[in-house]
């Protein structure tokens, strides 16, 4: 029996069982996949909007300006790495200047501060590798960038260390009202709702929840239309991105964003926190909800149409390409809040971009509505701050060879292309909701995510996460599921064995 379940570990499941871990409530997050961080909020620009794209008076619009003035506070209590390094959006048409005017207004009107237009001398003074054919931009300063996987794993981390139940592998198949009041519970609170699920052995388990909480990404609607009468339709919109390699991480000192079009704010180029380029997404409706492959057709698109706002990106340079998904209500805005027909099941759908920017935002305003519908108090003992993994090549030679001294794991590096240690590996293992997988590992230190790509760092992570959890190689996989990496042995091994 819980007073609260979450479905979906994404960022804003994670940023809203983190905020509902200040009070005193048994909350427990569901989760299909086999760790945080496995859905939208793997795959995404890492971008934190400033807050003017959004239409007047749309949750987008609220929640996006929130959630970004929230942002430099929450990267320190938590501590994952976020950089405020602006943004411009560019025109290369003379005669689409009108729309540079109209999202400064809307910007401005979304309470978005410091938005100003630049002309074509300003803005090559700030990027030079600005296209040639720019007449104009709009500048926002307020425009920044992050880590998505250390945001969401922060903010689960921290829900964990107050309390917050995770069980991951378990999907949800059925929910039932539940009929009559629940014992002890005031008689106007709802009687809450069975969930049934299924877990990674097939077995079926049943859930007991006061409250619900919606939060399952591109299955809101799913989970939502199990319960509801008035029906959601999300439909997935893949977005295909291409990372450069660090050698081109400071061709553009702002994230770049060309005018958008109704399919979205379109292609940008960005740096990312860590100092590679990434440039994406496309903007492709599909019908698979499990469809992040790339595909040529999207790749292209992304070259041609980066090339608009940016010249001589050297996409020679790329390391890796990826997809993600995007969750498009068909209403066109987030959905937040009680559903009408439902006590106590609560929706938080929709979530497309801007949905990083805004997850603190949302995380706060979901669990406000909780403790004024719940009547709940406040935690005596609640810990606001997470201490994120150390960095060893961030150090001082001083400190590095310190904690070698304290730990000699610091010293071997596993990952050549990142510089990770094994100690950081080690670390992504036992901290909370630790890693339990290739991609865990890779989400929480970065190892494989290099120019390489795992190739030389693959075998050794095996043998530390092997030897740690005292699971076999062959157990192993790469993110859950039947992922496997080792499928059979050699004939001299098998004979052996």
């Amino acid at each position: 029996m819980y007073d609260i379940i979450i479905i979906g570990a994404g960022v804003c499941g994670a940023a809203i069982a983190r905020e509902l871990s200040r009070y005193e409530a048994k909350i427990c997050v569901l989760e299909k996949e086999e760790d945080v961080c496995c859905g939208t909020s793997k795959a995404n620009s890492g971008i934190i909007h400033a807050g003017f794209d959004a239409e007047n008076g749309t949750w987008k619009a609220k929640m996006n300006v929130q959630g970004n003035k929230m942002m430099p506070k929450m990267a320190e209590e938590l501590d994952f790495p976020y950089q405020q390094l602006g943004s411009l959006v560019v025109c290369t048409d003379e005669k689409r200047r009108n729309g540079l005017e109209q999202l400064l207004e809307r910007g401005r009107k979304n309470g978005v501060k410091g938005l100003r237009i630049l002309e074509r001398e300003e803005l090559l003074g700030m990027e030079a590798n600005i296209s040639d054919g720019a007449v104009a931009a709009l500048y926002a300063p307020t425009g920044g960038i992050v880590c998505p996987f250390e945001m969401n794993l922060a903010y689960a981390e921290n829900a964990c260390t107050n309390g917050v139940e995770f069980r991951f592998s378990t999907r949800v198949k059925e929910i039932r009202k539940r009929e009559g009041s629940m014992k002890g519970t005031d008689s106007l609170l709802p009687a809450g709702y069975e969930v049934i699920c299924e877990t990674k052995d097939g077995e079926k388990e049943v859930f007991t929840t006061r409250f619900l909480i919606n939060a399952a990404g591109v299955y809101a609607d799913v989970i939502h239309n199990m319960v509801c009468k008035e029906k959601l339709c999300i439909t997935p919109r893949r977005g295909d991105y291409v990372l450069l390699d660090k050698t081109a991480g400071m061709h553009v000192s702002h994230t770049i964003f060309a005018l958008p079009d109704g399919m979205g704010k379109g292609v940008l180029i960005t740096p990312t926190v860590h100092g590679n380029l990434l440039v994406g997404p496309t903007a492709i409706e599909i019908s698979d909800r499990e469809g992040t492959n790339t595909t040529a057709e999207g790749l292209l698109q992304v070259a041609v149409k980066s090339q608009k706002t940016v010249k001589n990106l050297p996409m020679n340079q790329t390391i890796t390409s990826f997809a993600g998904l995007r969750a498009h209500e068909k209403g066109g805005d987030f959905i937040l809040g009680e559903a009408s027909d439902a006590p106590g099941f609560v929706d938080c759908a929709g979530i497309e971009s801007p949905g990083l920017s805004s997850a603190p935002a949302i995380g706060v305003w979901i669990a406000d509505l909780m403790k004024e519908r719940m009547h709940l108090r406040e935690k005596e003992h609640f810990v606001s701050k997470r201490k994120g993994m150390v960095h060893p090549f961030s150090l001082s030679d001083e400190e590095h060879n310190e904690l070698i001294q304290k730990n000699p794991a610091y010293g071997t590096i596993a990952c050549r292309c990142e510089k990770i240690s094994e100690g950081e590996i080690l670390d992504a293992i036992h901290r909370p909701l630790g890693a339990r997988s290739l991609d865990g590992i890779k989400r929480r230190t970065r190892a494989g995510m290099g120019r390489c790509q795992a190739g030389f760092c693959t075998p050794g992570t095996m043998e530390l996460v092997s030897r740690e959890l005292q699971v076999p190689m062959t157990e192993l996989t790469k993110c859950g599921g039947n992922s496997k990496i080792v499928v059979g042995f050699t004939k001299e091994e098998a004979k052996r064995r």
